[in-house]
């Protein structure tokens, strides 16, 4: 299968080096049975990565689960992961089959396993090295074959220097790494992007397909966007809820005026040094608060918020 038939496949946009290594890097692993490491930050798609390795191994036909080790309370991942037997602490009322039982010849994918804690790390690692498990609450010694895949969006080898994270099981998930590129690394595939979700919100809402202006595409590409992708797509669902029955979509659309650098000196006095924010990214802050505040008070009604985001920003330039 070629590139471009995998990422028509798995709905991946771009076509950014960075993004193409990543995929191609991905590619050539999946027929092996190496532990992968994936990093990269929130909103990179991680998970889609796991997806495709395990769609391009012989293990395809087998289960496939994905694990967010930071959203599973410290005292029950062990359970989750690895089962429990009847009784073994409070609420215990049956045995129960952890992942690693029940995904037995398919893949793992162990996101944010930055945030896994350390007991629950000798256990993984004695599943990477031997097969090996127990359940909690018993002390008979079961096999499993599965492959782990794993994700961050942490330093994993500053956090062993801190001894948050086992050095050993880093080495052992960190056969293959994938470095997912941030959205400011892959600045070119940001049109790309923005006319999708423009294309998708317009038909999931049903109404005309909105366009942006060149002016949008350029503002857009030179926005940081710490959320990455994920944050691309909920600023165009913004962006295209708000539009009204307008056809375009400007840079004004976007939280931050066209003209912002020749508005007035007491709107620049927002900005403050204290909070690290610059004036774009203080009205882009503001911006949002009055959109949230809309919703809220209209309970979610897009066409109300928009007509009451309207109002709140006459308010606020009247009082600047």
């Amino acid at each position: 299968m070629d590139t471009q038939s995998i990422k028509n496949r798995f709905g991946i946009i771009g076509n950014s080096p960075a993004l193409n290594h990543a995929l191609s890097t991905a590619v050539q692993v999946a027929n092996t049975d190496l532990s992968v490491l994936i990093v990269g930050e929130s909103g990179v798609s991680k998970e889609v990565f796991s997806m495709i390795i395990h769609a391009l191994s012989p293990r395809k036909h087998n289960p496939f689960i994905a694990v967010n080790c930071g959203a599973i309370p410290e005292g029950t991942i062990d359970s989750e992961l690895f089962g429990h037997e009847k009784g073994s602490f409070t609420g215990a009322v049956d045995h129960r089959k952890g992942y690693f039982e029940t995904v037995n010849g398919g893949t793992i994918f162990l996101d944010e396993i930055g945030e896994m804690p350390l007991g629950t790390q000798a256990r993984l690692l004695r599943v990477l090295e031997t097969g090996e498990f127990i359940r909690v609450g018993s002390s008979k010694v079961q096999k499993t074959d599965v492959r782990v895949i794993a994700a961050t969006n942490r330093d994993l080898l500053e956090y062993t220097t801190q001894g948050d994270f086992r050095q050993d099981l880093y080495y052992r998930l960190n056969v293959v790494p994938i470095v997912t590129p941030p959205l400011r690394d892959r600045v070119e595939d940001i049109p790309l992007l923005a006319r999708h979700f423009v294309r998708k919100v317009c038909s999931l809402e049903q109404i005309p397909t909105r366009h942006l202006t060149p002016e949008a595409v350029v503002h857009l590409q030179g926005l940081p966007w710490p959320g990455n992708v994920r944050q691309l797509e909920n600023a165009i669902e913004m962006a295209v809820a708000l539009s009204g029955d307008r056809q375009e979509l400007t840079a004004a659309d976007f939280g931050i005026p066209t003209q912002s650098r020749s508005l007035p000196g007491p709107v620049r006095e927002i900005a403050n040094p204290a909070t690290g924010l610059d004036f774009e990214q203080t009205v882009s802050h503001l911006e949002r608060q009055l959109l949230e505040d809309a919703l809220r008070q209209t309970n979610g009604n897009k066409s109300a918020a928009a007509e009451l985001l309207g109002l709140k920003r006459t308010t606020l330039t009247a009082k600047l």
